[in-house]
């Protein structure tokens, strides 16, 4: 069924504002999504009417806090597919989630092994494998991409990137500067193939496509709350249990024990052995409240209508003179950010930074700059760029409004030397 994208605006009230006397046009989802009304309840009535600690305090707010807390477990284990609630652990974004995967993957690790990523990776899945080679003296090897923004499997194949010697392969799932789908379940099967773990940067594809982890064929799974409608402050990681049973704690201390005595301590069964100390309660109720918004407006629907929103940006982009396409420029698996740069008529590139703000002086909200996201815009060859990206709520009007702005953007910079 097709999203009524006027009914589910109406449930997000900071799309009614004005920025600079005008209507709000929101098209920076990929830097973090807006919030539900339903979202902001939940968390408001679980703050004013449940509020305790979870698994310590055994009176009726505590028992109620700790049911709301593990009840949106469930809700995101089965949002990805998760063959039990244990599978999923909470954490405060999917950064934290990433570091857990490599620090609990490294401590096997030897000089001599690999750890393989590629160039279009967010930093928050570079610099995890970046300072877990410092420790262990593995080796960082990473995929390259096509001159279209994919990754070369190609190359990669005939270099033989993917090795007997390879023990972790983390890629994003869809890049969020390129907005490239990338083939996880093939890859996977290359990682399996030689004994390796599979993790996946989900961050900007759990939030915009109908997910199941085990198509997926990965291991571990990290993805984060607030792309994903839900607050800030929560993200979670995905396991498969016997994995998660076999690594060891990544932080010490409240609720991810077993028994502590001071010759030493036993840790907790998953997921609270990566759980240490007070976690994000009401945050976790509110990501809880998020994935039932989302799953009540169908994941299929979602994805169907942010696919005609990033065909309508794409065709009009590939129409508004001086811009130059980052990424893929047809729909074939491809997500819904969207980056490019800008030029004048006369050849004067318009930093990204001065496209956002002229946009923003239009009440049209976008992203300049690396995105967290430098090593790939290096190997583009260039510093920054602007980014638009979408959800659930975006309109096509408000692309006509990007389109309209970037115009005016190109003509100023074009008279103003």
């Amino acid at each position: 069924m097709a999203l009524d994208v006027a009914a589910v605006r109406s449930d997000f009230p900071i799309l009614t504002r004005d920025v600079a006397g005008v209507p709000l046009a929101y098209l920076d989802s990929a830097n973090t999504s807006q919030k539900p009304r339903a979202v902001v309840d939940a968390i408001s009535d679980h703050l004013l009417r449940h509020n305790a600690n979870v698994a310590r305090a055994m009176h009726t707010l505590g028992a109620e806090a700790t049911g709301a807390f593990e009840a949106a477990r469930a809700k995101v284990a089965a949002f990805v597919g998760a063959a039990r609630p244990e599978e999923i652990v909470f954490t405060k974004n999917a950064s934290e989630a990433l570091n857990l995967a490599a620090h609990t993957l490294g401590a096997g690790l030897r000089p001599g092994d690999e750890i393989v990523v590629s160039v279009m990776e967010h930093h928050s899945n570079i610099v995890p494998w970046q300072l877990l080679a410092q420790r262990t003296g593995a080796t960082l090897r990473w995929f390259d991409i096509t001159a279209e923004g994919r990754l070369d499997l190609d190359r990669a194949r005939a270099e033989g990137l993917v090795n007997e010697r390879t023990r972790i392969v983390s890629l994003t799932w869809v890049s969020n500067v390129l907005g490239t789908v990338n083939p996880v379940a093939r890859i996977a099967g290359w990682a399996h193939a030689v004994g390796a773990t599979m993790v996946v940067d989900g961050s900007q594809g759990v939030p915009h496509l109908p997910t199941s982890v085990a198509e997926l064929g990965a291991d571990l799974l990290a993805f984060t709350g607030h792309k994903m409608l839900g607050p800030t402050g929560i993200g979670a990681l995905w396991g498969r249990y016997e994995l998660l049973a076999s690594l060891p704690p990544f932080l010490g201390g409240g609720e991810m024990i077993e028994v502590v005595r001071m010759d030493g301590s036993t840790y907790a069964p998953p997921p609270h052995r990566f759980e240490a100390g007070t976690p994000p309660i009401a945050e976790a109720v509110g990501l809880g409240a998020a994935v039932d918004y989302l799953t009540a407006l169908g994941m299929d629907a979602v994805a169907a209508h942010e696919r005609e929103i990033t065909e309508h940006l794409l065709t009009g982009l590939s129409q508004t003179p001086g811009v130059r396409l980052l990424g893929p420029a047809d729909l074939d698996d491809r997500g819904g950010a969207v980056s490019f740069t800008l030029t004048t008529a006369d050849g004067f590139e318009v930093h990204p930074h001065d496209v956002m703000q002229l946009l923003d002086s239009r009440g049209v909200a976008v992203r300049g700059g690396h995105h967290c996201a430098r090593p790939l815009h290096d190997r583009l060859g260039i510093a920054t760029s602007t980014r638009a990206s979408s959800h659930a709520y975006t309109t096509t009007a408000e692309v006509d409004r990007l389109l309209d702005a970037l115009a005016y953007t190109r003509d100023f910079f074009g008279g103003a030397r």
